[in-house]
């Protein structure tokens, strides 16, 4: 057999292995190699600026413009209204023998707070006792000298001085009646303990006694037991700088978010702007009136206050999506030319209609940003 009729074979064994290896002559493409290769993030030296290959991938709109009024934000904290608060007393001072209630406890006009032993009590029963006799002599007194006044054995002058001494008799003992009834004391069932009733419904804000401490309004004591305040409305005392105050006026609106509470939004009413600014932070006390649903408020909370002026100001406005909230600040991202983005930080304000967002300061209308900044943000982190 020669060599050119072995070469044939070899020939086509090599031709047909190269075809089954390479898939040529009509094997179907792959769908993935077709499609664009992912976005690579190249990390810039500032943290705040992102390389991406394709930047086409990431829609970039024009921050737009509003007409919206002029707002101030300050912040403060919520308070008692005063006008609403009532202190407590005890008008006989001695040694409490129990408190009934405590500071936070909710109580109801006529509720027992405490109980007092005092010796007040002794003193104005025994100046009673003495008002009940003393009326009771000048009663039989000035019947004698009716009686004999008749019969015409003193002249009416001697009446008229028996009748002017059952007067005071009577006078007397009327304010001695008063004192035990001041004092919580039934002057038929005198009793050393004198109990103490709240004079209002609400929530004690205040606790100044304790048991076996000292009540009362002398110096034994403290004057004011417990303070109770009607926790229905309440102030919200902000602080607003110098250079503010010619935008803050009287019966302005004002919308109070609380740092509780940051997805609630109550309405108040100034109702009051300090007259005496302090000297070291160059602020006034401006104070807020609410309505205080469900005690939602709580003293002491904090708060933001944004009042809404008249003016009308142009401001931008971004689709929602592009505000990215990172480590408690507002991002957006904008353009910064060869397939870069910077992120800028922006105040953001509240929402608007149409899933748009308020920004207050950091771009302006007509700014590019990149309308998902998650999305740039989370392909940014892998």
């Amino acid at each position: 057999m020669s060599a050119l009729s072995l070469r044939q074979p070899a020939t086509i064994l090599f031709c047909f292995g190269a075809w089954f290896f390479t898939g040529c002559n009509g094997k179907p493409a792959d769908p993935k190699s077709e499609a664009p290769p992912p976005a690579v993030v190249q990390p810039d030296a500032d943290v705040n600026l992102v390389h991406v290959d394709h930047p086409d991938q990431f829609t970039v709109v024009p921050a737009t413009s509003y007409q919206a009024t002029s707002t101030l934000q300050v912040t403060g904290t919520v308070n008692p209204d005063i006008s609403r608060t009532i202190p407590v007393i005890s008008i006989a001072s001695g040694r409490v023998l129990e408190v009934h209630a405590r500071i936070g406890d909710y109580v109801k006009k006529g509720q027992l707070l405490m109980d007092v032993q005092s010796t007040d009590v002794s003193g104005a029963f025994s100046q009673y006792l003495k008002a009940v006799n003393d009326e009771r002599l000048t009663q039989v007194q000035l019947d004698r000298a009716k009686l004999l006044n008749e019969k015409g054995a003193i002249p009416n002058s001697q009446v008229e001085i028996a009748q002017n001494a059952e007067d005071d008799a009577k006078a007397a003992l009327a304010a001695s009646e008063e004192q035990l009834r001041v004092l919580g004391v039934d002057k038929n069932h005198p009793a050393a303990i004198v109990k103490v009733y709240a004079p209002a419904s609400g929530y004690i804000i205040a606790q100044n006694v304790t048991n076996a401490g000292a009540a009362g309004v002398t110096y034994s004591g403290s004057s004011n037991a417990f303070t109770i305040a009607d926790l229905s409305h309440v102030w919200i005392i902000c602080d607003v700088y110098e250079n503010d105050l010619p935008d803050v006026h009287l019966g302005q609106k004002a919308d109070i978010r609380l740092t509780a509470y940051p997805d609630r939004v109550l309405t108040g009413v100034i109702s009051d702007i300090g007259a005496v600014l302090d000297p070291q932070i160059r602020t006034a006390k401006v104070r807020i009136q609410v309505e205080n649903p469900n005690t939602l408020m709580r003293v002491g909370m904090f708060a933001t206050a944004t009042i809404h002026g008249k003016t009308l100001q142009t401001r931008a406005q971004v689709p929602a999506s592009a505000v990215l909230h990172l480590h408690d600040r507002d991002w957006v991202y904008v353009p910064a030319g060869d397939g870069k983005f910077r992120r800028i930080p922006v105040q953001g304000g509240s929402m608007l209609p149409g899933n748009m967002q308020e920004i207050l300061s950091g771009i302006n209308a007509g700014q590019q940003v990149v309308s998902n900044a998650l999305a740039l943000q989370n392909t940014a982190d892998q």
